[in-house]
């Protein structure tokens, strides 16, 4: 098998291609830093050289644990090209979390700016600029199926568990630079999302890489004035973010600036309610195209320049995927257009996991022969879209109905005076459960329960109405945006 490494797949061909042009841009409020390719190129081999010099064997576990800086970007890639197994993860985890993934992951080394208590090598921002300062070496010869870098994600388990992906992670996400992004060599792709997540790292940073295109990232205090700011300062042509992101936007006067440089944005991480689509269309004049991903296999399911949105669905497989719907309930023979199931991956896709990590227990959960299972429930129609009806462990019951929260969600946010919404599950009294709605208001707007309600009965089949209605001033969502579900329960 060839030698592949995935950081080499992202750098060392630019490098000689286009080493003076601008590869990445940390903004910042009132500043920015910037690398050109052989700037970048070099700075990583660097460090990966001074990583190396640890004596650390090869394939061992590092732990980045950081803000959005320069810092954050070299010790991920860097940690990839000396052959070490990189793990990142978010600056706002609390000691008690650092502390179960540097044991679940049997790290050996902590990349960090303080000095938290554990039992593991800490490298602070003085040593890791001392190591940033040898003599750059070259990168590892690994191999396609080594492992590059371990993900933990939340699940059903009360821990997070660990996604292991493998150098050929790279070659995977081909399908969608075309498909979704349609990326070119001269896009500017400005991500809003945290380093540490696979949307930030995959979109914001390997995809543009892999082009030969600009990543800007941003490092600062986040409202709704930011990005449109950033994307008229840096003339960016593709902009990425959650769903929620978009809605912020739209609820600012900040969205009537010049969107002239932007071609159109990309949205992931949630479902794109057709409304909010339609909302940042009119304003800008520039399309939404929406993906469907995991951290398992990151997005394979998209719209995009030569996929035309139909509302309510995140596009079709892209090309090269080999996607498919299978029982709810067990088995490996695909079912046919219009019948629901779970979303199922052949294994063959080279951007699937290689596994999760010391947990052969969840995998067994996940692979059926040839395939791999996320718990996306959805059907495909004749013409190849998607239709989500939610996820196997989220649906909600309703009276022996399964009902997708997305759905509800779709249809409360469309309601007059709604500003964002979330539906969950609510126990109001011993075992009775419905379907409550938690409402955000738009600006102005008074709490109106009768019209919700009216609004539901006319969008709903009568199971699927929510029962109980909470009005709140925001809703719990995570640095990357998504809806924290888990936590709606604290909300009155």
């Amino acid at each position: 098998m060839a030698p592949f490494n995935l950081s080499a797949y992202c750098l060392r061909q630019n490098a000689a291609a286009r080493p003076h042009k601008t590869a990445l841009i940390l903004a910042r409020p009132e500043a920015a830093e910037s690398l050109t390719y052989g700037e970048l190129d070099l700075a990583v081999r660097r460090l990966a050289a001074g990583l190396a010099s640890l004596g650390l064997p090869a394939g061992a576990r590092i732990v980045i644990r950081r803000g959005n800086d320069l810092f954050y970007v070299l010790s991920f890639f860097a940690a990839i090209a000396a052959g070490f197994v990189v793990l990142p993860s978010s600056a706002q985890l609390t000691p008690e979390e650092i502390d179960h993934l540097v044991a679940d992951s049997q790290a050996q080394a902590l990349i960090c700016p303080d000095s938290p208590d554990g039992g593991v090598r800490v490298i602070g921002d003085a040593e890791l600029a001392r190591l940033a300062a040898f003599h750059a070496s070259d990168y590892a010869e690994t191999d396609a199926e080594d492992p590059a870098y371990l993900i933990y994600t939340s699940g059903t388990a009360s821990k997070p568990k660990g996604v292991l992906h493998a150098q050929r992670v790279a070659r995977g996400r081909e399908p969608m630079l075309d498909a979704w992004e349609g990326l070119r060599e001269t896009d500017v792709v400005l991500h809003a999302g945290a380093i540490n997540w696979t949307y930030t790292l995959g979109v914001g940073l390997m995809d543009p890489f892999s082009r030969g295109a600009t990543a800007v990232l941003y490092d600062g205090p986040v409202d709704a004035r930011v990005w449109p700011s950033l994307i008229a300062r840096f003339g960016a042509t593709i902009f990425a973010a959650v769903p929620g992101v978009y809605r912020q936007m739209l609820r600012h006067e900040s969205l009537r600036q010049d969107f002239g440089s932007l071609r159109h944005g990309l949205t992931a991480g949630e479902a794109l309610p057709p409304a909010l689509a339609a909302a940042f269309t009119q304003k800008t004049g520039k399309p939404l195209y929406e993906a469907l991903g995991m951290s398992e296999v990151s997005t394979y399911i998209s719209t995009g320049p030569g996929v035309p949105c139909r509302p309510g669905s995140p596009g079709k497989p892209q090309p090269g995927r080999r996607v498919v719907i299978l029982p709810i309930v067990g088995g490996e023979t695909p079912l046919p257009a219009g019948e629901s199931g779970l979303i199922a991956v052949h294994c063959s896709d080279p951007g699937l996991m290689l596994g999760y990590w010391r947990n052969t227990e969840a995998e067994a959960e996940v692979f059926r022969g040839e395939w791999f299972v996320g718990g996306d429930v959805a059907h495909i129609d004749a013409d190849g879209y998607v239709w989500l009806h939610g996820r196997a462990d989220d649906l909600m019951n309703a009276g022996g109905y399964r009902v997708s929260p997305a759905e509800v969600e779709a249809a409360l946010c469309a309601a007059p005076g709604v500003a964002d919404a979330a539906a969950a599950e609510r126990e109001v009294r011993a075992d009775v459960r419905v379907i409550c709605a938690y409402i955000v208001l738009a600006p102005g707007a008074q709490p109106d329960e009768t019209a919700l309600k009216t609004h539901c009965a006319q969008h709903l089949a009568s199971y699927k109405t929510p029962k109980k209605y909470v009005f709140v001033d925001h809703l719990p969502r995570t640095r990357n945006g998504k809806i924290a579900r888990r936590l709606l329960q604290d909300f009155t």
